[in-house]
């Protein structure tokens, strides 16, 4: 219970003295900011006072690989640490810390390595001539932000964030974390879900996965988008109890025109059925139920059971860079209570702070929820979720990957740590005996997408 005291009241001084608003937005914003004071993506180019966040340049980029050709690389091998945080030195950096990482130092003994701060975001040339189209052209739903965008394509949605309204400004932070920057499609080999539930690590799901993402279709326009961002594609090989189960997922820009949809297949069985539960708050059965299906990726799926609030910007310690988590084995990163700190890494990066509150029409276990959303790449990198009666239950950290071959700076995975238990999942790749995760960029038919197909080669 002390500790649990200590962690609200870290949580609310890190409020009060670390947030800075950005600055405030025209009713109109100006796609020039994009060329200018801002990076083609929508992040301040300048670094901050100190040189601790150095200014944008352009990223890291490298000649295109075959498409055939795995694309994780090892970067910044021969870096040092800069410095280490941990429960004794915490207070000393406790505005740069989000209360959730607090709550690990305080609680489990966790810790991190601080390197120095790379800025690699970059993306493909249309995808900056869209987002520049973007500035002038998306709009979010008129009956309410948290339902979706109509008129944007190919690049951040709102690169521009309207702070002048917090509402607005929060219902765009969060749509630009959902549509953001992985390529147009990709494939993934054995991917294992891993859990460590009361100190013991099981892999409670793992196969291949397909990727393919419309809204960055380089052909495509929003006159030939169909509406769904993200189509998804997952084969479970093990445990043997659930080989041969599949799950296929749409999701939508707009959810008050065209719903997320998601089909399974349940091995055995034969048939193909739309899951409309699957979804918010449902248990997630890849964690074994240590996570929510809305959990994936800090916040996976419909946001329309929040409203979403900005907050203001600020400087924060962030897991970045993480390459390295690739090519390392299960066992040696799923640690006890946390994974290895000795492998992941950490930088100081700005990032914008975003807050979802519970609608009272909505059901949720958690009634609000807080992210930090990293200013370079549009994901949410770190965050908290709370019960009704003010608890923090979870805490978030998605850890990312540079692909200089795509260009871009991506999602790698998803740790989801219970703080109240001390459990913790990863849904990420990771060596796991003799399998790897050999992420390509190779084309993939658009039947594997269609649940006509899935149906059609299932097996009873």
């Amino acid at each position: 219970m002390k500790r649990r005291k200590l962690g609200l009241l870290s949580g609310a001084s890190f409020l009060a003295t670390s947030l800075r608003p950005a600055w405030a937005q025209s009713v109109t914003p100006d796609p020039t900011l994009l060329t200018t004071t801002l990076t083609p993506l929508g992040g301040e180019r300048a670094g901050n006072a100190d040189g601790s966040i150095p200014a944008w340049t352009g990223g890291m980029v490298s000649p295109p690989m075959a498409p055939n050709q795995p694309v994780d690389v090892k970067v910044f091998t021969d870096e040092q640490p800069l410095y280490k945080v941990d429960a004794s030195n915490m207070a000393q950096y406790e505005q740069l810390l989000s209360p959730g990482i607090q709550q690990l130092m305080t609680k489990f003994g966790f810790y991190i390595k601080v390197f120095p701060t790379r800025r690699t975001a970059a993306a493909p040339q249309y995808v900056y001539e869209n987002t520049a189209k973007n500035v002038t052209r998306a709009r979010l739903d008129p009956a309410g932000g948290r339902f979706g965008f109509v008129g944007a394509y190919g690049g951040v949605p709102f690169p521009i964030i309207d702070t002048s309204d917090p509402l607005v400004g929060g219902a765009q932070l969060i749509w630009n974390h959902l549509t953001t920057w992985l390529g147009p499609q990709s494939s993934a080999g054995m991917v294992p879900c891993s859990v460590v539930s009361q100190g013991r690590l099981a892999m409670t799901a793992g196969g291949p996965s397909k990727f393919v993402y419309p809204y960055y279709d380089p052909k495509g326009s929003p006159e030939t988008f169909d509406g769904y961002y993200s189509k998804m594609h997952v084969y479970t090989q093990a445990p043997a109890a659930s080989a041969g189960q599949e799950t296929l997922v749409w999701h939508s820009v707009n959810v008050n025109k065209q719903p997320d949809i998601i089909w399974t297949l349940v091995n055995g069985q034969g048939r193909v059925r739309k899951a409309p539960n699957e979804q918010y708050d449902t248990p997630n059965p890849a964690t074994n139920g240590l996570n929510n299906v809305d959990e994936s990726s800090c916040f996976y799926g419909n946001p329309l059971q929040y409203d979403w609030r900005y907050i203001g910007k600020q400087e924060m310690l962030i897991p970045y860079h993480n390459n390295q988590v690739v090519f390392t084995a299960q066992n040696e990163y799923m640690l006890p209570k946390y994974p290895n700190p000795e492998i992941t890494r950490w930088e100081k990066h700005r990032v914008w702070v975003l807050e979802a509150t519970l609608r009272s029409d909505q059901r949720n276990v958690y009634t609000r929820r807080r992210f930090y959303i990293d200013e370079d790449t549009w994901w949410i990198i770190l965050g908290e979720s709370y019960t009704s009666d003010g608890v923090m239950a979870k805490a978030y950290a998605l850890l990312n990957r540079v692909v200089p071959s795509l260009p871009g700076t991506t999602e790698l995975g998803c740790l989801t740590f219970n703080v109240l238990t001390g459990d913790y999942s990863y849904q990420g790749p990771l060596l796991y005996e003799g399998f790897s995760d050999t992420m390509t960029f190779a084309p993939i038919p658009d039947s594997v997408f269609e649940p006509q197909l899935m149906a059609a080669l299932a097996s009873f």
